[in-house]
C-alpha cells in the first residue's frame, strides 16, 4: 500500500478560509452569543491596591429593580472550598536538575480576606441587563482597612515590606538558579568586565475582544455548557469540573470565534469558574462580558523585569562569562508559576555559545494585577539583556555589533548544539536545526549592509541628522509538550474530519490544518471538516499557546492519520479486489497504482467501514474510521531570527521614526507563507508598541494610571513601518512534518532592536538606553545631559 506523502498544499499561500465569515460579520464572538432567559453580571471590584476587607454589604444591590442574585467574596468562601493549585506543574526532571523553591497562591473566583490589587473582584451581581447589574454594583458597600501598598518589586524583597500574601511571610514567591561551567573562573581570568542594569517594562496583551463568559447549567442531567473568549477550553472543564463536583464528562467547554489572545487568555481565570457555578445557584443562563477598563485593571499584565548582570570577554568580543540576577513582578498573583521566569534564563543564550553562564531569578508578589504569559513570555525580557550587551562589548572593543555577534554565533555545521542547560520540560536543551550567521548575513544584506549604513549615518550626521542601527537576535523554543490531541474521522461522505484541543484565537488554524491533512490524504482542503475548541469534540486536549499548536497539533494529525489510512487502504483493496499493497490514496479515495480510473471514493470506503452485516470490510479489519493521537513531543523545536533597524532620532523631539525594519526568520517547514507573514507582522506591531508606546504604570499607593486606551498608547497603522521579510527554512527532526512554531517569534526582538538603535544614533551623546519603553522625554533627557557632559 502506498501512503501519500507529496506536498500540493503545505507551502502554499492559501488565503484563510475563516476569514469568508469573519470579514463578512458573521463570525460568532462571546458578546454575540445569547441563550433564553439569560442573565447578565457585573463584578464589583477593589478600588485600593492593598486592604483587609473588614465587611461586604449587598443590601442595596440586591433591592435594586431588575436584580436577581448577589455574592460577595465572604459568603463564596464559606460556600466553596478553595480550588485547587490550578498551575502548570513543574517536570519531575526539571526540578532534579534545578535548584529552587516556590510558593503558589491560589487566587480565590471572589477576594474575601483581603483585596490583592485594584480591579480585583469582590463580589458579583447579576440582574435581568447588563446595565441594571452595573448600577446595581454601584450600590454595594464594602468596608475596607487599609494596608501599606507593594508596587516596587525590588523593595518588596527587603524584609520590612508590607507582604501581599501573609501565610508565607514573604514576597518572594519564586526563586531558582541556572547555572553552567564555572563562572568565577571565568571572570578572574577575563581582561575586560562590564556591567548594566536593565528593566524591561510592564505592559499586556490587550486583545480586540476582552475577556467573557457564558454559562448555563442543566438540572436534568447535572450538566453544565461553558462557552469562553479563552486560549483552553479543556483547562477550563478541568478546573470547572473540579470547583463544580461534576464529573468532566458532563461539562462542555467551548470557545467560539475568538478575537485575539497572545496569552492573556491562555491560563483559567476566576471568572470563568465563578460564572458557571452562578448559573448553576440561579438556575439560568448567565452572561459576563468584561469591558475594556476591566480589562485593564484585572486582565493579566506582563513583562516586567529588572536584570542586574555582569559580562566578562576578551579583547576579540567573545563572551567568556555572564551572570545575572534578576527579579520578576508578578503582580499579586502568578498564574502560571515559573515559566515566565524560566524563559528568561535559558533564552538569555540564544544563538551564542556562553561556556560560563550563571543566573538567579526571583519573583516578587506585588500589589498589582498578575503577571502572566504575552506573546513572547519572558523571551523579549532575554532578549533586551542579551542583545543589548552585544551592543555594550561592540562600544566598549569599538567593533560593529555585528562583527560581535557574529564572532559569538553557533555554526551551522555545529547544529545540532548542545546548550548545557535543561529546557522547562527538563529535557537537556539542543538546538535542532538553523543557520544563525546566514539569518544576520540576510537581515544586515536586507538593509544594505553595515559598511553602507556608517556611510549614510555619517552623512546623515553632517546635516544635522540622528540615524541609528539596531539589530536583535534570538532563538525561540517553540512546541513544548506536554502534548495535544487529534482525533481523524472519514466522514460518510468522504470529507475528512479533523479536530484537536487547540484553540484558535486568530492564527487561522483551520485553514493551517486543512492545508496538511489535505496533504496526508490526497484530498482538497475544501474536503476537511476541522473543528476546533470544543471538549465534546475531543475528550483530552492542551490548547493553545507558546507556539506550539502548529508543531504539535499537525503531528498527531499525522500519526492518527497514518494509523487509519492502514484501515482505509484495506477496506479499499478488499473492494477494489486486489491485494493491500496495490493501492494508494489518490483524489479523494483510494486506486490501484498504476491504472487510472480504477478507483473507488472515500464514501463508499466509510460504507464499507460501518458496523452491521459484510459490506466490503475484509475480516479481521474493525468497523469505522476514526483515529485519535496525543502527540508527546520529545522536546522543544528552535525558531530564530535576527530583526534588524534604521531609526533616525530628533534630538529636539524625541520622536524616533523607523526608516527601514527587516526581519529574517526561520521556522522550518512553512506551511503557509502567507498566514506566516501575518503572524510575524502582527507580531513585530505588537514589540513596537512595547518598545516606543504601551506601559503600565502604577502610582505609590498601587494605583493604576493608565486605566483606559486614553492614557495606556497602543500603535496605530501609521506607527507600523513596512517590514521586509526573509525566510529561512532549516526543518526540524523532532516532528513529522519538520514544522516548528511562529506565533509568538515575532514580538520578541523589536524592544531590543530600537534600544540599539537609539544608542547607536545617540552614540556622540554618551547615551544609553537599557529600559523600555522608549519614550521621547527620555530621549531629550539624555541628549541634553550628554550634551552638558561635552
Amino acid at each position: 500500500m502506498t501512503i501519500a506523502t507529496e506536498s500540493r498544499y503545505v507551502g502554499k499561500p492559501m488565503v484563510r478560509r475563516e476569514d469568508k465569515r469573519l470579514l463578512t460579520g458573521r463570525g460568532q464572538y462571546i458578546a454575540d452569543f445569547t441563550l433564553p432567559r439569560m442573565l447578565h453580571a457585573a463584578f464589583v471590584r477593589s478600588p485600593v491596591a492593598h486592604a483587609r476587607i473588614k465587611s461586604v454589604d449587598l443590601s442595596a444591590a440586591r433591592a435594586a429593580p431588575g436584580v436577581v442574585y448577589a455574592l460577595s467574596g465572604p459568603e463564596l468562601a464559606k460556600i466553596v472550598p478553595p480550588v485547587s493549585d490550578s498551575q502548570l506543574s513543574l517536570p519531575a526532571k526539571w526540578k532534579s536538575q534545578i535548584q529552587h523553591k516556590f510558593l503558589n497562591p491560589q487566587q480565590p473566583m471572589l477576594a474575601h480576606d483581603k483585596a490583592r490589587h485594584v480591579g480585583e473582584a469582590i463580589a458579583i451581581v447579576v440582574a435581568e441587563s447588563r446595565y441594571a447589574a452595573e448600577d446595581a454594583a454601584e450600590l454595594v458597600a464594602v468596608d475596607f482597612e487599609p494596608l501599606p501598598a507593594v508596587v516596587d518589586a525590588e523593595a518588596a524583597l527587603k524584609p520590612d515590606s508590607a507582604v501581599v500574601h501573609e501565610q508565607y511571610k514573604t514576597n518572594t514567591i519564586g526563586e531558582f538558579v541556572l547555572r553552567k561551567g564555572d563562572v568565577d573562573t571565568a571572570f578572574a581570568r577575563a581582561k575586560h568586565k562590564l556591567r548594566r542594569r536593565f528593566h524591561h517594562h510592564r505592559y499586556a496583551a490587550i486583545p480586540m475582544e476582552t475577556r467573557g463568559v457564558v454559562a448555563t447549567y442543566d438540572e436534568r442531567t447535572d450538566s453544565m455548557t461553558i462557552w469562553s473568549s479563552t486560549q483552553v477550553v479543556h483547562w477550563v472543564r478541568k478546573e470547572a469540573a473540579t470547583m463544580l463536583g461534576i464529573p468532566e464528562a458532563r461539562i462542555r467547554s467551548v470557545a467560539l470565534d475568538v478575537g485575539g489572545g497572545f496569552g492573556v487568555k491562555g491560563h483559567v481565570y476566576p471568572e470563568d469558574l465563578l460564572i458557571p457555578f452562578v448559573a448553576r445557584a440561579i438556575g439560568q443562563p448567565v452572561k459576563w462580558i468584561e469591558d475594556r477598563h476591566e480589562h485593564l485593571i484585572s486582565a493579566c499584565h506582563s513583562r516586567d523585569q529588572i536584570h542586574e548582570i555582569e559580562v566578562a570577554f576578551d579583547d576579540q568580543g567573545h563572551i567568556l562569562g555572564f551572570r545575572n540576577d534578576y527579579v520578576v513582578d508578578c503582580g499579586a498573583w502568578n498564574p502560571i508559576g515559573s515559566g515566565i521566569a524560566y524563559n528568561t534564563a535559558v533564552h538569555m543564550l540564544g544563538p551564542y555559545k556562553f561556556q560560563d553562564f550563571s543566573v538567579r531569578a526571583r519573583i516578587a508578589a506585588t500589589n498589582k494585577v498578575a503577571n502572566a504569559p504575552y506573546r513572547g513570555a519572558g523571551r523579549p525580557e532575554a532578549a533586551l539583556v542579551t542583545e543589548r550587551v552585544m551592543d555594550l562589548i561592540a562600544q566598549e572593543l569599538k567593533l560593529e555589533p555585528d562583527e560581535v555577534r557574529r564572532r559569538n554565533m553557533i555554526r551551522a555545521d555545529e547544529m545540532p548544539y548542545a546548550m548545557g542547560v535543561p529546557y522547562r520540560d527538563g529535557q537537556p536543551i539542543v538546538y535542532d536545526s538553523g543557520d544563525f550567521p546566514s539569518l544576520l548575513a540576510k537581515a544586515l544584506s536586507a538593509l544594505g549592509g553595515m559598511g553602507a549604513f556608517r556611510k549614510r549615518q555619517r552623512e546623515a550626521r553632517a546635516q544635522g541628522r540622528y540615524l541609528g542601527f539596531g539589530l536583535g537576535c534570538y532563538t525561540e523554543g517553540t512546541g513544548v509538550g506536554p502534548f495535544e490531541s487529534a482525533t481523524v474521522r472519514v466522514d460518510p461522505s468522504g470529507k475528512i474530519y479533523v479536530t484537536s484541543g487547540a484553540c484558535p484565537h486568530g492564527q487561522g488554524m483551520e485553514t493551517i490544518f486543512a492545508q496538511i491533512v489535505a496533504d496526508l490524504w490526497s484530498v482538497d482542503p475544501a474536503d476537511v471538516v476541522v473543528q476546533l475548541a470544543d471538549t465534546s469534540a475531543i475528550a483530552i486536549g492542551f490548547g493553545t499557546m507558546a507556539s506550539r499548536s502548529t508543531v504539535t497539533g499537525s503531528a498527531a494529525m499525522h500519526d492518527a492519520s497514518r494509523r487509519l489510512q492502514k484501515k482505509v487502504l484495506a477496506i479499499g483493496a478488499n473492494l477494489l479486489e486486489c491485494a493491500a499493497g496495490d493501492v494508494e490514496l489518490r483524489k479523494g479515495g483510494v486506486g490501484i497504482i498504476g491504472v487510472p480510473g480504477k478507483e473507488i471514493s472515500l464514501a463508499k470506503i466509510a460504507h464499507a467501514a460501518r458496523p452491521g452485516w459484510d459490506n466490503g470490510r475484509p475480516q479481521g479489519v474493525e468497523a469505522g474510521l476514526e483515529e485519535t493521537n496525543y502527540w508527546e513531543p520529545p522536546t522543544v523545536t528552535w525558531s530564530s531570527a535576527v530583526h534588524a533597524a534604521i531609526v533616525e532620532v530628533d534630538i529636539g523631539t524625541g520622536k524616533v521614526t523607523i526608516d527601514k525594519y527587516a526581519i529574517a526568520h526561520d521556522c522550518g517547514t512553512v506551511v503557509n507563507p502567507l498566514l506566516l507573514d501575518g503572524q510575524i507582522v502582527g507580531g513585530a506591531a505588537q514589540g513596537l508598541g512595547g518598545a516606543l508606546l504601551e506601559e503600565f504604570n502604577y502610582d505609590a499607593q498601587g494605583q493604576l494610571l493608565t486605566g483606559s486606551l486614553m492614557d495606556y498608547l497602543l500603535p496605530t497603522a501609521s506607527d507600523i513601518p513596512n517590514f521586509e521579510l526573509i525566510h529561512q527554512s532549516s526543518p526540524t527532526p523532532l516532528n513529522p512534518l519538520g514544522v516548528k512554531g511562529v506565533g509568538e517569534g515575532g514580538a520578541i526582538s523589536p524592544p531590543v532592536v530600537i534600544a540599539n538603535a537609539v544608542s547607536d544614533a545617540l552614540r556622540e551623546f554618551g547615551a544609553e538606553f537599557n529600559s523600555t519603553p522608549i519614550k521621547p522625554e527620555q530621549i531629550v533627557r539624555a541628549v541634553r545631559a550628554g550634551a552638558a557632559r561635552r
